[in-house]
């Protein structure tokens, strides 16, 4: 009988403790911290940040709040973290923010390589100018085809070819830059069978072997 006694509340005691722990986003909880060379200017609709790399913007729902407890630290928090939207919008605006403060101060970059045969990539002059949003250049590869792969490259985005066969892009604000990382590599897929293909960083694919008859 006791035995069952201290089974039973040693149930409830984890089940309370794990219903308690599921209303608190761990991601949003974390505080940020900011660096002096960025100032924060918060809104009731959005937080204006500005660093040396320029100024975004991350809205704000109504139920958010900002708050500073120590300097150079800045935590965020939900009117009712009961409420499952307001817990999915808390983790997602405290790495919005982050990101943000982190683009505006050293910037995100990733490394693309093309791995094939005969694989090459240019940076040239775009005789479009800046048409369509470029920057007026844009990238010359050579995926395979018969014919060169021309990707012109926006004006927030910066790009250098350090080799034939691996581009850096830059740019301030990460999803954008996912966004071409992934259009330009979309242009030649990595394929299972050769390994060939454009890579995004340390991409790794597992080969597969070919059926034989």
């Amino acid at each position: 009988m006791i035995l069952r006694t201290q089974l039973s509340q040693a149930t409830r005691c984890f089940s309370s403790t794990a219903r308690i722990s599921a209303h608190v986003s761990h991601i949003g909880r974390e505080p940020i911290k900011v660096p002096s060379t960025v100032t924060l200017t918060p809104s009731p609709t959005a937080l204006t940040i500005t660093g040396p790399r320029g100024t975004t913007a991350v809205p704000l729902q109504p139920y958010m709040t900002l708050a500073f407890p120590e300097p150079g630290t800045l935590a965020v928090a939900v009117a009712d973290a009961e409420v499952k939207q307001q817990r999915q919008m808390w983790g997602t605006t405290r790495t919005l923010i982050a990101n943000a403060i982190t683009g505006m101060t050293e910037g995100f970059a990733v490394p693309l390589y093309l791995v094939g045969v005969g694989y090459r990539v240019a940076l040239e002059e775009d005789p479009r100018g800046t048409a369509d949003g470029g920057n007026g250049k844009r990238l010359n590869m050579k995926l395979g085809y018969s014919h060169p792969v021309y990707v012109p490259v926006p004006t927030y985005i910066s790009a250098e070819v350090p080799s034939p066969t691996k581009i850096v892009l830059g740019c301030t604000d990460k999803h954008l830059l996912g966004l071409f990382a992934a259009k330009v590599r979309g242009y030649r897929k990595p394929e299972p069978y050769k390994g060939k293909g454009i890579f995004i960083g340390n991409e790794q694919i597992r080969i597969k072997s070919v059926k034989k008859k």
